[in-house]
């Protein structure tokens, strides 16, 4: 069986056990080691492994075709995107008819951006520009964008570029619904029998929290030159109880966010129901 996930430790972490065959009675599977924006469409398009971790924002393009599986992803508290500018500690409106960088238009950063927007910018940004996620704070440094959305340990590198914080959208996320930010999911093909996949993989990560020692190799491995202690933040902050299993709390979640980027055309209409 074929299955693609991230190099990052997280995923690395979690699938290490049923990938070296330490799961009883499941099959071979031969690993695909993809970004998340590629495997978002690969699922598209009907391309790539039957098993794939894909962002949450992809579901609304991907669900007649894969189905969304209650564990292995991403869900997590205090890990949003930044909105960031090269003047000063800002507010939402200094983004108005701005242009704004951006790492991909297929992403929860950029549906809780275009929520924030569309709640707190009534005038709306100027251009909303795509560019890879390492050369957004360089552009909004040298004045080429007015304004980047920010992911991953740019969280704590942003003021080596002389940069500001006009938002935290995982913080407003937070205070505005309660709930988590739905961050990468895993799905499979809707022909295949997914109540086993699914405890296949529960079982994997659940190995992986017992045997911590186990995966340090391999995650190192595909670490992407992390440190050991980079390396188990990064499975600290995103391997979490809904890595184990999403309950009701992570899918109520995930529909409060697709659900309001339908609402706001952010995403094609689609089945809410088509989530469970």
């Amino acid at each position: 069986m074929n299955i693609a996930y991230s190099p990052c430790p997280n995923d690395t972490f979690v699938f290490h056990a049923l990938v070296h065959g330490l799961i009883p009675n499941t099959p071979k599977f031969h690993v695909t080691y993809a970004d998340i924006d590629q495997t978002n469409y690969w699922a598209a398009n009907r391309e790539g492994p039957e098993i794939m971790k894909v962002s949450y924002a992809a579901l609304p393009w991907v669900l007649d075709d894969y189905r969304l599986l209650p564990c292995g992803g991403a869900l997590g508290r205090g890990c949003g995107p930044l909105v960031l500018q090269k003047e000063k500690e800002g507010r939402p409106e200094d983004v108005t008819g701005k242009v704004v960088a951006v790492p991909s238009d297929r992403s929860t950063a950029y549906l809780l951006f275009r929520l924030w927007v569309a709640k707190h910018v009534p005038d709306g940004v100027g251009e909303i520009r795509i560019m890879p996620f390492h050369e957004i704070m360089p552009a909004v440094e040298k004045g080429e964008v007015d304004a980047g959305l920010v992911i991953h340990e740019a969280r704590f590198t942003y003021p080596e570029y002389g940069l500001h914080l006009i938002e935290d959208l995982g913080e407003w996320w937070e205070k505005d619904t309660g709930h988590p930010i739905p961050l990468g999911a895993i799905i499979a093909r809707r022909d295949l029998h997914h109540e086993e996949i699914a405890k296949w993989i529960r079982a994997s990560v659940e190995y992986a929290w017992k045997h911590p020692e186990a995966s340090r190799d391999y995650v190192m491995e595909h670490a992407q030159e992390m440190s050991p202690n980079v390396a188990q933040s990064h499975i600290e902050l995103y391997v979490n109880e809904y890595t184990a299993n999403l309950g009701e709390e992570g899918y109520k979640a995930i529909e409060v966010l697709l659900g309001r980027a339908k609402d706001e055309g952010i995403v094609p209409h689609f089945d809410l129901e088509k989530l469970r």
